[in-house]
């Protein structure tokens, strides 16, 4: 132990370390999807945060920590966004220096058990807190969310659909302190099993009372993937032979990718007489994504179009939430010099201005979602209190077919249709595309990276609401209100302490030779 203290005492050889013990908790998440290790994947970054020698070193612990956590999170820019992708890391990790400062604020040194029963709840919910902050699609959005990792944990599905992917986030860092203190603080060990117990028991408590959803009806819904090809008019010709292949399948509703469309179809009639014509073929809507500057207004829209055997129905959804710097670049004027590092959008697309919920001829009410906006819950959890009877995601990571970037992307959707109570369709242009039903459960295969196909899934309905899309995010809520809680109660507890420190004794005072003066008889 002397010998590790003693090479951590550089400060550049404890940052390295701080970088890459933050990084761990990336192994729960796909591609390497080992989710049980998120239960104790951050012990070893508080343990090494709790013996800080200062707060100030905590929270560079936390910083680097941060760092090493988002720049292995979002590796798969590095191709495109080069030597910005460590500047995005470290603006990011920025947020965990609070948290550092936190875990040795609360475990450093000799901790009472007040304290260490206080880490329990004012530490899960500082991690809350920093994932709320950078959920703020300007700041990347909530890729990474602890609590994703558990997306095939059937119980943590269970919790999601109480309290949203902000359940199990705050449960697994709970888990986390309680193993550290066991591990570092024999003495106070009680705070840390009773944690332990109590996590176990709302997990259970989930299991057995939320409410699971009722099935009461199947649609048959098809996705095509057509791979990796150059061109849209190429793609648009592979699409549509898949597509032909559909026919006599008795499908309800055929789905492709995102920027399956690369033409206005305002614009181009002869697109939309052939989609028709499949919609026909098919007897099925079909739903493209129209990535395309657009004939009735200025700029560039990322589109959901429902085209019925008529051609377009008319319904139409424009993408909202943008992802940074691949399709906007925020504040351009200070940060354009991105695009000369990397593949940063050149022109940033336009805004949708609402969610909306489509009608299919065969009454199915769908939700759409375009891409990275299947990252935020409060996108799926609307459209679902809005009456959708099915969730849909159009994506394409077509840019990052070799790295970790599909798989983690496609479990997102387990995870929205666990919160909702809805199943969930993520169909890609080259990525993986997956469907899941009402409680998060995988149906039918996925579909490669390296897969070109349409493929058919047989899709449960399901009816009611969870407690989650009820409720929403009362976990953030409730996280906010205990570290508002604890701030108050240390603000107390110094005004306390200096109220009942002993009054400084005044200097006695001196004759004019420097004698003490003698007190007056």
């Amino acid at each position: 132990m002397k010998t590790l203290g003693h090479w951590l005492a550089s400060p550049w050889r404890r940052s390295t370390a701080a970088a890459v013990l933050g990084a761990l908790p990336v192994l729960s998440f796909p591609a390497p999807s080992l989710w049980w290790f998120a239960y104790v994947a951050l012990v070893p970054w508080i343990l090494l945060a709790r013996t800080a020698p200062t707060g100030k070193r905590a929270a560079c612990d936390g910083w680097w920590g941060g760092f090493g956590f988002m720049l292995v999170m979002h590796h798969w820019l590095l191709p495109n966004l080069h030597v910005f992708t460590f500047v995005i890391a470290a603006l990011l990790g920025a947020l965990w220096a609070p948290w550092g400062w936190l875990v040795r604020r609360l475990l450093g040194g000799e901790p009472s058990r007040g304290r260490v029963a206080a880490s329990l709840l004012v530490l899960p919910s500082g991690w809350l807190a920093i994932e709320l902050v950078r959920s703020w699609e300007g700041l990347g959005g909530p890729w990474g969310v602890l609590g994703a990792s558990q997306w095939q944990v059937e119980a943590a599905l269970r919790l999601a659909s109480v309290g949203g992917i902000w359940l199990p986030s705050f449960l697994i860092v709970a888990l986390n302190v309680a193993v550290a203190v066991l591990v570092a603080l024999r003495s106070v060990r009680l705070p840390a099993v009773a944690a332990l117990v109590a996590t176990a028991t709302v997990a259970s408590a989930a299991w057995e009372w939320s409410p699971r959803p009722a099935t009461d009806d199947r649609v048959r819904i098809a996705v095509v993937q057509p791979g990796v090809v150059t061109g849209p008019d190429r793609r648009f010709d592979l699409e549509e032979r898949l597509t032909r292949r559909l026919a006599g399948q008795d499908v309800d509703l055929v789905v492709w990718g995102e920027s399956s469309v690369g033409f206005d179809l305002a614009e181009r009639p002869d697109l939309a007489r052939r989609l028709a014509a499949l919609s026909r073929a098919t007897d099925a809507e079909i739903l493209v994504n129209v990535d395309a500057r657009r004939s009735d207004r200025p700029g560039i829209y990322k589109s959901s179009v429902l085209v019925g055997p008529d051609g377009p129905t008319g319904d139409r959804y424009d993408k909202m939430r943008l992802v940074p710097f691949g399709e906007y670049i925020p504040a351009r004027s200070l940060l354009g010099w991105a695009t000369s590092v990397g593949k940063a959008a050149g022109e940033d697309r336009r805004r949708g201005a609402r969610q909306v919920v489509m009608d299919t001829g065969g009454g199915l009410r769908i939700g759409p979602m375009v891409c990275f906006e299947t990252a935020f819950p409060d996108m799926s959890r609307h459209l679902a209190g809005d009456g959708a009877d099915v969730l849909l995601a159009q994506s394409s990571t077509s840019t990052f077919q070799q790295s970790w970037a599909p798989e983690q992307h496609a479990s997102l959707a387990a995870l929205r249709a666990a919160e909702t109570g809805r199943p969930m369709v993520h169909a890609t242009l080259t990525g993986v595309s997956a469907v899941y039903g009402p409680g998060g459960q995988r149906l039918g295969p996925w579909l490669g990276t390296d897969t070109s196909k349409a493929q058919v899934y047989d899709v449960p309905l399901a009816h009611g609401t969870t407690p989650y899309v009820r409720l929403g995010d009362w976990p953030l809520h409730t996280a906010l209100l205990v570290l508002a809680a604890w701030a108050v109660a240390e603000v107390l507890r110094s005004t306390r302490l200096r109220r009942s420190a002993p009054a400084p004794r005044a200097p006695r005072a001196h004759t004019a030779h420097g004698s003490p003066a003698r007190p007056a008889r």
